[in-house]
């Protein structure tokens, strides 16, 4: 059997008396747990590189003089291991090093965060002797330390696991805090931290050499979950429930396309804490902050929960009965449907793919409209063209392909601002195999850096031109699984979908699109927008229409106007032109789009609104009627995730509020239109019965190149993004979430910064004709040309309220007070 092992590169070795093979080079802890025996442990983690810290894992292995630590300890070829179950020399080990752990240790579960869930507790139940011999005082430090608004360090709890550490440094690249001291006095301090008055001192006063840099990670909350003893809690959660006290439910992020998988917690009818699931293919067992403590927006104070219908003599809005409001929107929809002057529709990006189902079928049978656009951002006909052809019925890379890839570009995309767990997967790819990464951006981000990414400096506009012409990236992606991964800003930029396109087809490289919000990729297969019908189906093809009529009924294909309709730009010019006479808007932030003032006014003009929103807004101030939908926590639903793949989840709370799904349901009712989507399993169902689509395949765009515009004195080329943690909507009132939000800065390059005369922390003026925002400058040594960058809507950077253009347009840069 040695001889079968050895030539199938495996060892044969015996466990607790029982023979088994393993890999070679397995640790000696894993190969336990396949047989199911469950060695203590507190430093070991399986995604995270062995340290051996906490000597709790210790086993006796036959030849060797002294017990060895299992979690480092590599499988040998006849090896012979006695664990605490059959070894006494390992038993009394381990009883002594958890009498060591246990020395310093406060005897605080019943009010520690972690009583009730934690390894040490039932470790020193299992373990552990029963008695201490210790009878003196224990250490002691002053608590907590504010590592940031989102984490707490208890020191005295702390067993020298390194866990934190190591997840940090390692696996986010953010090394904020680090074991110190050592010796009987070690213990986990902060390691930078200048947002919270400088250096900590310690309990006589003193400061260590600590560094400067600000710790504003966006993973520290994963720190806090795998803590094994409650040392670091979430100031969010901290002292609020017991453990047992709570109701967990299994969920899936709404923040981003990611579709991280999450375990929600609630406590009478509240959330409590999020917590990351364990989900291999998709998020393994992380998650970022801003899916972690995002969801105070559920019980923010301005949440609508009663229908709202604006009253005809005071031109207020009143509280009204769901019937009177039903009523009313069905009767202002009508009027602009049957006058001829149409209805437009704007579901927005965050909705469930059950939600997005019944917007798209909403306009078309209800409705009679093709002027229905999710896209609530800065768009282009060229990027509809793509999702049609690309992306709709696509099967994407999926995170193991792009971790496996030989080359990675992104273009359009920030990967650690727009989808923290595929840059987390993109960096495991680069500590694992030095995955090569290439982007194409105005500057090495802080992203960037830490994925080692080879920078392609390009303005904003000229991405098309790289895409098409650029050596590096074409060897790049002809390797065979290479993956091109373009983000929603490259259809801002002229020609980059198309020549991404063109590409990827010309190499054989794996196209994605990675979109922002959870519920985007979603929407393009269900058809929010204009052009595009459910499952991929163009509006303009009688073959795709009539293959719908076969599941919604032959009215529909007699009703439904075969040209595509207006999207989300062109909706809101109709509006004020007078061209549509009602509008039905999903979440919709005005703020997101390209044309924030033209949106306010025709929101402000429309005869007829009827808004379905969680909180008030700049919607439901203009609206006729307002219908309080359910939130992501108190529905069950679906997210389609960048990859194309499904994540189902069910409802955590149940306070009795209705989907969107069920309320257009309802307005269809009135309209005397059969919707059928009312319950998400029966939306689930048609959506399943939706025969596969013979229509022929669009043809992918094929948009010129377009040439980023050439500034002159004193001006610059605008770079923007968003920031992961900004002023979303989602985000309001998360204090804590923004206490670790990145600053608001003005990047520019530095020969552009020596021209203006402006150095680092400088206020500098960025304006248009129609506004300025005036940001402190960072200088970035290999900021391309005369590009300025700012966040998209960060506090103080509310770039495209205030400014009025977007990304690739010419703005004024000036010395704050100063002189041009």
């Amino acid at each position: 059997m040695a001889d079968v092992a050895k030539q199938t590169d495996e060892v044969t070795l015996t466990i607790d008396g029982v023979e088994v093979t393993a890999p070679k080079g397995a640790l000696l802890i894993r190969v336990a747990e396949q047989l199911g025996i469950a060695i203590p442990r507190f430093c070991d983690h399986p995604l995270l590189p062995p340290a051996g810290a906490c000597r709790q894992c210790l086993v006796d292995v036959e030849g060797q003089r002294k017990p060895v630590t299992s979690c480092t300890t590599p499988v040998g070829e006849g090896m012979v291991v006695r664990t605490h179950l059959t070894s006494e020399v390992a038993r009394k080990a381990q009883e002594g090093i958890m009498e060591f752990l246990l020395i310093n240790h406060p005897l605080d579960c019943p009010v520690c965060d972690k009583g009730g869930e934690c390894p040490l507790q039932n470790q020193a139940m299992s373990t552990g002797r029963a008695e201490t011999r210790f009878h003196d005082i224990k250490r002691t430090y002053p608590k907590p330390i504010n590592l940031s608004t989102e984490v707490l360090l208890d020191r005295e709890r702390c067993v020298q696991c390194a866990r934190c550490t190591r997840f940090s440094e390692i696996i986010a690249g953010d090394p904020f805090i680090e074991l110190m001291d050592r010796s009987a006095d070690e213990q986990v301090n902060v390691y930078r931290d200048t947002m919270f008055g400088g250096e900590p001192a310690d309990e006589q006063g003193t400061h260590s050499d600590l560094g400067d840099e600000p710790f504003q990670s966006y993973f520290s909350g994963n720190t806090i979950q795998i803590c094994p003893v409650g040392a670091l809690t979430s100031s969010k959660y901290r002292f609020r429930s017991r453990p047992f006290d709570l109701v967990s439910t299994p969920s899936v992020c709404e923040h981003c396309s990611a579709g991280c998988a999450q375990r929600t917690d609630h406590r009478r009818g509240k959330v409590m804490r999020r917590l990351a699931g364990d989900d291999p293919a998709v998020n393994e067992e992380w998650d970022c902050d801003k899916g972690r403590f995002g969801f105070r927006y559920v019980t923010a104070t301005d949440r609508i929960t009663e229908p709202l219908v604006r009253d005809a003599e005071t031109g207020e809005l009143r509280v009204a009965a769901w019937s009177e409001a039903l009523a009313v929107a069905a009767d202002g929809l009508r009027a602009a449907r049957d006058a001829g002057r149409g209805v437009g529709v704007l579901p927005g990006g965050r909705l469930t793919v059950e939600d997005a189902y019944a917007y798209s079928k909403f306009a078309r049978t209800a409705l009679r409209s093709n002027d229905i656009d999710f896209r609530a951002r800065p768009l282009s006909a060229e990027e509809a063209q793509f999702l049609a052809a690309n992306v709709a019925g696509q099967h994407s890379p999926t995170y193991a392909e792009v971790e496996a890839a030989p080359a990675v570009v992104l273009a359009g995309l920030e990967p650690e601002e727009e989808c923290p767990i595929l840059f987390l997967r993109l960096r495991k790819g680069l500590r694992t195999r030095q995955l090569p990464i290439y982007a194409l951006a105005p500057f090495r981000s802080r992203g960037f850096d830490k994925l080692a990414a080879r920078l392609i400096r390009c303005v904003p506009g000229e991405e098309a031109q790289l895409l098409a012409e650029d050596d590096r990236l074409a060897e790049a992606l002809s390797q065979p699984g290479a993956v091109l991964l373009v983000g929603e800003r490259l259809a801002t930029s002229p020609g980059g979908l198309s020549a991404a396109a063109a590409v990827a087809e010309r190499t054989g490289a794996r196209l994605a699109w990675v979109p922002r919000r959870a519920g985007e990729r979603g929407a393009v297969e269900v058809g929010c927008l204009p052009g595009l019908l459910p499952g991929g189906r163009p509006v303009d093809d009688a073959r795709a229409r009539a293959e719908l009529a076969d599941v919604w009924g032959t009215d529909f294909a007699r009703d439904l106007a075969s040209d595509p309709g207006r999207d989300t730009g062109a909706i809101l010019e109709a509006v004020v032109v007078g061209q549509l006479g009602a509008l039905v808007v999903g979440g919709v932030d005005p703020a997101d789009l390209a044309d924030v003032r033209g949106a306010e006014r025709a929101l402000a003009e429309v005869p007829f609104l009827v808004s379905l929103e969680l909180r008030h807004s700049a919607v439901t101030r203009h609206a006729d009627v307002v219908l309080p939908v359910a939130a992501a926590v108190e529905k069950a639903g679906a997210y389609l995730n960048w990859e194309g793949r499904l994540r189902p989840f069910g409802k955590v709370l149940d306070p009795g509020t209705m989907t969107d799904a069920r309320i257009l349901d309802a307005i269809a009712s009135q309209l005397g239109v059969t919707l059928g989507c009312g319950e998400v399993e029966a939306i689930r169902r048609e959506l399943t019965s939706l025969p596969v689509t013979e229509a022929p395949q669009p043809a992918p765009p094929r948009v010129a190149a377009g040439s980023p515009p050439v500034p002159e004195a004193g001006q610059a080329v605008l770079a923007s993004w968003h920031q992961l943690i900004d002023e979303g909507s989602m985000l309001v009132d998360e204090e804590p979430l923004a206490g670790t939000a990145r600053p608001a800065v003005a990047r520019i390059g530095k020969e552009f910064a020596a021209k203006l005369g402006v150095g680092d922390g400088d206020p500098v003026t960025v304006g248009t004709s129609l506004g300025a925002v005036t940001l402190p400058a960072e200088v970035v040594d290999d900021l391309v040309g005369q590009v300025v960058w700012l966040p998209t809507n960060s506090p103080g950077a509310t770039v495209r309220r205030t400014l009025g253009v977007t990304a690739g347009a010419l703005v004024d840069v000036t010395v704050a007070g100063g002189v041009q």
